[in-house]
């Protein structure tokens, strides 16, 4: 194949990759994370890898490529090119590939049963517009609790973690007996963490009348009654949820306790919980135009993504 061959079947297989995204975006534009490739900080960040090795050269299914370490936003699910000034290094890894010149293996992350890009975005986009199946690549594994799968966004990533941590806190010395875990619902992660030290800092303030050291459970219970029922009560009086779309009673009330303690911290011990539920909503919570607000902002910001 001429050179000049290549320059043009180089340049047309970029132009047709375009093409692709842009018709990806419109098919996702009112959900657009769908055809979001997945930030391997982000994913890092969620799952929290409890150990790191290096697996050495494998040969990996492109399939199963489903994020990058820096590229995330060049690239959309499919490793489809987003920005024409990407043009030029993906041309030259194109030609290449036409000429069959053998390149470097791309270095890659593993998590679960997937891979994310450390160095190589291109020849991964490239190998997909050309459908390669596999790919040389230099492996390092990072081992986690969570299992990542390849059909996964990060929303998808984000429930399948707050599923593990509710499961979790479940299995915890077995307090979930004695609460309604119906009443409790997270949207984001590392909330039933938290939960089990505003228990344990319950059981040592009421621990302070006591003779005898009472059990977790029992604690547990009395928190249960005593401090997140009667705030869940108030999120109910003051009708926050409505001002909080997409958010749960549990969620309001974790970040309510924050604003209550700083309350606190500044006005004193006379700051009610009702008081700090209304000042919260007040200051975060958002009525019906903040909310069409944030809607049109985000279809505008969808349709400005890829430029």
């Amino acid at each position: 194949m001429s050179d000049n061959l290549v320059n043009y079947q180089a340049s047309d297989d970029f132009n047709k990759a375009r093409v692709r995204a842009r018709f990806g975006k419109i098919l996702n534009i009112i959900k657009p994370e769908k055809q979001q490739l997945l930030s391997f900080d982000d994913v890092k960040n969620l799952v929290r890898p409890t150990n790191q090795v290096y697996r050495g050269m494998q040969v990996v299914s492109i399939k199963d490529i489903v994020g990058s370490e820096g590229r995330y936003s060049d690239f959309n699910k499919a490793f489809l090119p987003r920005h024409d000034h990407l043009r030029k290094r993906w041309e030259s890894i194109d030609k290449a590939h036409l000429k069959q010149v053998i390149l470097p293996p791309i270095k890659l992350y593993k998590i679960g049963d997937v891979y994310f890009v450390r160095d190589g975005n291109h020849r991964v986009s490239v190998a997909k517009q050309q459908k390669v199946e596999a790919i040389d690549a230099e492996v390092t594994e990072l081992s986690s609790h969570i299992k990542v799968t390849k059909d996964m966004t990060i929303d998808n990533l984000r429930q399948a973690i707050i599923m593990y941590e509710r499961q979790s806190f479940m299995k915890y010395k077995d307090i979930s007996s004695v609460i309604d875990m119906k009443r409790i619902d997270f949207t984001a992660t590392g909330r039933y963490d938290e939960l089990i030290r505003h228990i344990h800092g319950h059981k040592y303030f009421i621990n302070m009348g006591h003779k005898h050291e009472i059990s977790l459970k029992v604690a547990t219970k009395s928190w249960f009654d005593n401090i997140f029922l009667p705030i869940l009560e108030a999120i109910k009086e003051e009708d926050l949820l409505s001002r909080f779309p997409g958010r749960t009673e549990a969620d309001l009330y974790v970040w309510i306790v924050r604003h209550w303690d700083e309350l606190k911290r500044k006005y004193g011990d006379g700051v009610s919980v009702k008081d700090a539920a209304r000042d919260y909503s007040q200051r975060y919570g958002k009525g019906f135009l903040d909310r069409l607000k944030d809607i049109i902002v985000r279809i505008f910001k969808a349709l400005k993504r890829e430029g």
